[in-house]
């Protein structure tokens, strides 16, 4: 089981997520790479919500594979090309995380490999064995 840490000496996260998860010992962990957002048809859709939710359904299925869910992610990265598109992401991000909330970072980057990419996650994920 996860512990919480979330001190009364530090300001509230400002989203749903938590400052810090204690996974137990012995624990299978998996960590993805970044996951943009493009469809298995090269389809990049041109909105960063519906980027993130193709980020997000490729990382369930990583999940699912690993024999994982969104309740075992531990930490995840988000990166995004424009801080206007932070509402948006953390609305697809907030749909599929799961409680235990995990801990999250959200960076504003220059860009991607390919300017049309706006989104991109990677996540590490433990599940008790």
């Amino acid at each position: 089981m996860k512990r919480v840490f979330n001190p009364p000496s530090v300001r509230k996260p400002f989203g749903n997520y938590n400052h810090g998860l204690l996974v137990p010992p012995g624990a299978s962990l998996l960590v993805t790479s970044g996951q943009l957002g493009i469809g298995v048809d090269d389809v990049i859709p041109n909105d960063v919500a519906a980027q993130a939710e193709l980020c997000f359904k490729a990382i369930d299925a990583i999940l699912e594979e690993a024999g994982m869910t969104f309740a075992d992610v531990i930490r995840i990265s988000g990166f995004v090309t424009k801080r206007e598109d932070f509402a948006a992401y953390m609305a697809v991000r907030d749909r599929y995380t799961l409680d235990p909330k995990p801990v999250s970072t959200l960076i504003v980057v220059g860009g991607f490999t390919r300017p049309e990419f706006l989104v991109e996650v990677e996540v590490t994920a433990a599940k008790a064995v």
